[in-house]
């Protein structure tokens, strides 16, 4: 299982799929039908069956065998190899070839070009000498078009965007991926480098949308004028509508996944379609604008004052807060990743391989008998099984975390940390935010209402935890990039995610029955536990509940997070490694998940007036959430 060649995943598949041939029927022994007839095709159909099945056994010695037979590396190319990825991209646009494998298609497709690549050198090199023998000019190479991609700055999830360069590249256009954590000038810089004819920008966290603001800003003062594409799971139309559109003048559109990025860009450069679709585009995003626009003057908000006086009321002489086992930090090193698999969530893994059953079928496990795309659901969770199973034998993905439990209580709509049980000045102060749209229920909510307040007098404490599976993760993508194996680079960061995911659910049952111990007694399976059936909460920064990422340096400083896990804060306050999960950690009962949704202008001063913060920063942290246009004159 653990060969160097990075094909023990195929072979372990491969007999898997041979035994279930073998004993089907009732466990009787079968003839297995020759599976290798295709062999016997003409080269050129070999080539597009591979590239359509996704099999890469044979592809040195078929793009051999075509590369003699057709004389030129380039046709090879031109030819069979594109003819095979124009059907794979024609089978995908029609629903009938799923993600995973597209995916696998583009891994032959590569190792097939890779092969090739000292020809066409050779075959260039050729070709310009003879050109230039005979006093021709040189010819101009130009692909079918240059797309850049980029994760904007202080953001460090790319597996969408390695998707859609993927599904791009196998579409015949240049991809150029530059990276993650990128520098509005370094984008731009190598748009003008390339002579890019599409931007496509991603993003994963709240701060990337004022991020992809900024470029479009700056796309606007430079003078471009190619599409500016946004992606990526904070994103929206909504977002691209109101907030990219207006700052440049170019053509902004939003995309949603890698299944509509090909049509999306082939659309933009096709001189025939390009100017109605992108008038069609622009029609629509006004309205939007104007939609939203429209919808703020019809909601109504409390003032700050009046919503806190609706704040959750909570009988503390009646609910003493559970005392903690311990109080501190605790670190774990090396933490066995076999102890993680039970708790992990399968459904986001399906989700980003864009794998969706329908009903009754949503959902892990009952995916698996969708009857369109329960096979390929199975087949794509044996693949991260069989993975999943290579890193956890060969300890090459690390996992770490530090879980920590404090003294704590509620000062108003903040919530005071200290040092110990004397409860002296506090080391450290979380804000929280209030719910302030109007609507049916009474109690309009802010986490520091699930902590005692101090002037009850009743000890109250606060957890937080940090979690990463992402050490190790970086260098294995580099090694399957180096083997032109998209497939695995993507099912490694998906993997890594999971783990981690499933990390911080282990450590946080492990707080509530054993660290802190306020429900020894709890005996819930991971389904029970996955839909939220224990006492307390954990809600992460940049989610609905605790919408603000800077409030994460706070608790990283309370954790001590980067010097005992090596989890470091970028700029945008993200995680690094990617593949990693924090939270702070409410015991008491009252505890529930909320959306804090939009706030007012009365709030935002308020709250920028507790973090000794300028207004205009903490407006751009809280992004989307004031309902105000914080643009506006």
């Amino acid at each position: 299982n653990g060969g160097v060649d990075g094909d023990h995943v195929e072979r372990l598949l491969k007999f898997a799929e041979e035994e279930k041939e073998r004993h089907k029927n009732g466990g009787v022994a079968v003839v297995v039908k020759n599976k290798l007839e295709w062999r016997e095709k003409p080269i050129r159909e070999r080539l597009t069956y591979s590239l359509i099945k996704g099999i890469s056994e044979f592809v040195d010695e078929d793009t051999e065998e075509a590369r003699l037979e057709i004389k030129s590396p380039l046709q090879v190319i031109e030819g069979p190899l594109m003819d095979g990825m124009n059907e794979v991209g024609d089978l995908f646009g029609a629903g009938k070839m799923f993600l995973p494998q597209v995916i696998k298609s583009a891994r032959v497709m590569k190792k097939a070009v890779a092969y090739l690549v000292p020809y066409l050198e050779k075959e260039k090199e050729d070709v310009r000498a003879d050109r230039l023998a005979r006093g021709l000019p040189a010819l101009d190479e130009k692909p079918k078009g240059t797309i850049i991609m980029a994760t904007v700055k202080g953001d460090v999830h790319d597996i969408g965007k390695n998707i859609v360069g993927v599904v791009l590249g196998c579409n015949n256009y240049n991809v150029v991926d530059i990276g993650v954590m990128c520098s509005c000038n370094k984008i731009l810089d190598a748009v003008v480098e390339h002579g890019a004819d599409v931007l496509g920008l991603s993003g994963l966290i709240t701060p990337s949308l004022d991020e992809m603001c900024f470029v479009a800003q700056e796309m606007e003062r430079r003078g471009l004028k190619i599409p500016l594409m946004i992606g990526g799971a904070t994103t929206s139309k909504m977002h691209t509508a109101v907030k990219v559109v207006p700052k440049y003048n170019g053509f902004s559109i939003h995309v949603l996944d890698a299944s509509r990025a090909v049509g999306v860009v082939a659309t933009l450069l096709d001189d025939s379609k390009r100017d109605t679709y992108q008038s069609d585009v622009r029609e629509q995003y006004d309205e939007l604008r104007e939609e939203h626009y429209a919808s703020l003057n019809d909601r109504k908000f409390f003032t700050i004052e009046k919503a806190r006086t609706k704040a959750l009321k909570v009988a503390w002489k009646e609910a003493i807060p559970p005392t903690p086992k311990m109080l501190g930090n605790t670190a774990y090193a090396n933490f066995p990743l076999a102890e993680l698999v039970p708790y992990i969530d399968w459904n986001p893994f399906f989700a980003v391989w864009q794998l969706r059953g329908r009903y009754p079928n949503r959902g892990y496990p009952k995916i698996f008998n969708d009857d369109q795309v329960g096979e390929e659901a199975k087949k794509l969770h044996d693949d991260a099984l069989a993975l999943m199973q290579h890193f956890i034998d060969n300890k090459l993905l690390e996992a770490r975390a530090v879980v920590g439990i404090y003294p704590a209580n509620a000062v108003g709509d903040d919530i005071e940390v200290y040092a110990d049980e004397t409860r002296g000045a506090a080391v450290a102060k979380f804000h929280t935010l209030r719910q302030q749209e109007e609507r049916e229920d009474d109690a309009y909510l802010a986490m520091s209402d699930f902590i005692a307040p101090k002037d009850t007098g009743i000890p109250d404490y606060i957890g937080a935890f940090a979690v990463t599976c992402g050490f190790g993760s970086e260098a294995l993508c580099d090694k399957y990039k180096h083997e032109n194996n998209d497939y695995n680079v993507i099912m490694t960061e998906a993997i890594a995610d999971r783990l981690a995911e499933a990390f911080a659910e282990l450590l946080h049952a492990k707080m509530r029955k054993e660290l802190w111990g306020y429900a020894p007694d709890e005996d819930i399976c991971a389904d029970e536990m996955l839909k939220i059936k224990y006492q307390g909460i954990r809600p992460a920064p940049g989610y609905p509940t605790q919408p603000d990422h800077t409030e994460k340096p706070t608790m990283w400083s309370l954790l001590d997070a980067t010097k005992l896990t090596g989890i470091e804060l970028t700029e945008s306050h993200a995680m690094l490694p990617a593949a990693s999960v924090s939270a702070l950690v409410f015991a008491n009962p009252c505890a529930e998940y909320f959306q804090v949704g939009r706030v007012c202008k009365d709030q935002v001063v308020d709250y920028a007036k507790r973090k000794s913060m300028e207004q205009k920063e903490v407006e751009k942290w809280l992004r989307p959430h004031p309902p105000y246009d914080d643009n506006a004159q």
